[in-house]
């Protein structure tokens, strides 16, 4: 079994990583313009000065929230893991975080910095998310230097994809569905598929179970999850985006959650509720509406795909994660294909057919606000040559300006195609690359899901003491804590009969 002293190479590596990222954010970012003290307070004409607002602020902590409690309450279903998921996903969220600061703000740049503002950390709590989805899908099944190698790797991928997507192809996303959920899913099972178990072991172990208490623990983290992704879908948007965001979520998680507890109690082998299916199911709606939550999509619209996405979620937990361990070999212990990785290809074709159908009597002057590729090219005269024209554009994006709906559409899905391309061969580089033996190669089956080889963990045996008749003799044995309540009650029923006895 793995020990602490065997990984402290790596945990050293780590704390070089971290004096690494001092030394980066020292030399190469600053605050933005907007949080400088002379921009911070403005003085009134006839009044004090006033403070300025933060409006974005309460979507950051409920984002935090997710990352923080929501993700990791989730994963504690399993019944001997519960250290290592809530514990490494404190740990590895706080490391990639400030590697997503530096590895998105590549990208924002202002005089050679990078700028710092609330939306940076919105953006870099985002990113954190695709790499504990992808950590759900290893759960259990790798070392903690694993994971951190893992985050480093897919953030800087998953920056540059984001940038792709949004920056330069201009596909609508603002919950995320295609670049976060999409990604974050795909790459993991591609980090899976490398480090698949052999034939042999190609089926659950022991370990990887639920208590009764985990799964109550597990819930909590959904609860946090379903409250807050109305803040994660719109947290990139304003005015009246974001409140057609909030509303479209809201609806989908509720008809998401109906649906997956009637399919769930249809598929049972007892037609009985499964917790797996409420933990997770329960959620695809907020992945499935996020690429088309601030869009005009009508609220029957999002409540259809919330119930679509419910269905295909509790189908997926039923029929095609067992098939994609015992056909593929492929281990996925939280099921990110079926909450994050399906729902998140529903969420990229509705959005290919609302973008599609996307005209100006629609949406307005926020058509090229929500699609800006929408925007038409604007010819102007050039009065340096005379009788010739040159297009008047922005900034550079792949395929240019003047998009029709049908193309935009087209985009949407390029969009989907290109990220599961990036995020799947970017997941095998990484699965080869932490499979190496430096980094702990692949562990054996005997060490799944355990806490134990790297948490101090308290023995879940104890010692009581069972009083007999006579006072002299004790007796000392280990039993469970489950035990130790049934062998008080039987000692003392022993003790009364003999008291009895000893009257009579």
């Amino acid at each position: 079994m793995h020990t602490p002293g065997s990984s402290v190479s790596g945990y050293m590596l780590l704390l070089l990583v971290q004096l690494v990222f001092i030394i980066v954010f020292g030399f190469f970012t600053d605050y933005s313009e907007s949080v400088l003290p002379k921009n911070e307070t403005k003085p009134a004409e006839d009044g004090p000065i006033v403070e300025k607002i933060l409006p974005k602020y309460p979507h950051f902590q409920d984002i935090h929230v997710m990352i923080f409690i929501g993700f990791a309450f989730l994963m504690t279903f399993l019944k001997r893991y519960g250290f290592s998921a809530s514990g490494l996903n404190l740990l590895v969220g706080a490391l990639v975080i400030q590697w997503a600061i530096i590895m998105r703000g590549c990208y924002e740049m202002e005089h050679g910095k990078i700028p710092l503002s609330l939306d940076n950390l919105i953006g870099a709590d985002i990113a954190a998310a695709a790499v504990l989805i992808s950590m759900g899908a290893l759960l259990g099944r790798t070392t903690p230097m694993q994971l951190m190698i893992m985050g480093i790797i897919e953030i800087a991928i998953f920056a540059a994809n984001e940038f792709l997507q949004l920056e330069l192809m201009k596909i609508s996303d603002v919950g995320g569905s295609i670049t976060v959920h999409a990604f974050g899913a795909y790459f993991g099972l591609a980090v899976s598929f490398i480090m698949r178990p052999q034939k042999e072991d190609a089926k659950p172990g022991p370990m990887e179970g639920s208590s009764y208490s985990s799964d109550i623990t597990a819930m909590i983290g959904t609860i946090f999850l379903w409250i807050f992704w109305p803040s994660f879908n719109s947290a990139l948007v304003d005015g009246a985006d974001q409140e057609r965001a909030i509303i479209n979520t809201y609806l989908s998680l509720a008809g998401c959650t109906v649906t997956a507890f009637v399919v769930s109690a249809l598929v049972s082998h007892e037609k009985k509720f499964d917790m797996v299916h409420v933990q997770n199911s329960t959620l695809a709606g907020g992945v499935a509406v996020g690429s088309i939550c601030n869009l005009v999509i009508h609220p029957f619209g999002a409540l259809l795909v919330g119930v679509i996405a419910g269905a295909i979620s509790v189908l997926g937990y039923r029929f095609v994660t067992p098939a994609m361990l015992s056909n593929l070999r492929i281990a996925d212990t939280c099921g990110v294909n079926n909450l994050h990785g399906m729902p998140a290809l529903l969420s990229a074709v509705f959005s290919a057919i609302y973008a599609s159908l996307a005209t100006f009597e629609t949406y307005g002057s926020s058509l090229t606000t929500i699609f800006p590729a929408m925007e038409p090219l604007t010819p102007i005269t050039n009065s340096t040559v005379a009788n010739e024209t040159v297009i008047e554009t922005h900034e550079y994006i792949i395929g240019g300006f003047g998009r029709t709906a049908p193309k935009q559409g087209a985009y949407q899905l390029l969009g989907i195609l290109l990220t599961l391309l990036i995020a799947i061969v970017g997941g095998l580089f990484t699965g080869f690359t932490i499979r190496h033996r430096f980094f702990g190669g692949i562990m054996p089956p005997k060490e799944h899901f355990l806490d134990d080889a790297w948490w101090t963990v308290e023995s879940l045996e104890t010692t009581v003491e069972v009083v007999t008749p006579s006072p002299r003799l004790t007796t000392s044995l280990p039993m469970s804590n489950s035990q130790v309540p049934f062998i008080i009650l039987k000692a003392d029923i022993i003790f009364k009969r003999a008291k009895q006895k000893y009257r009579k």
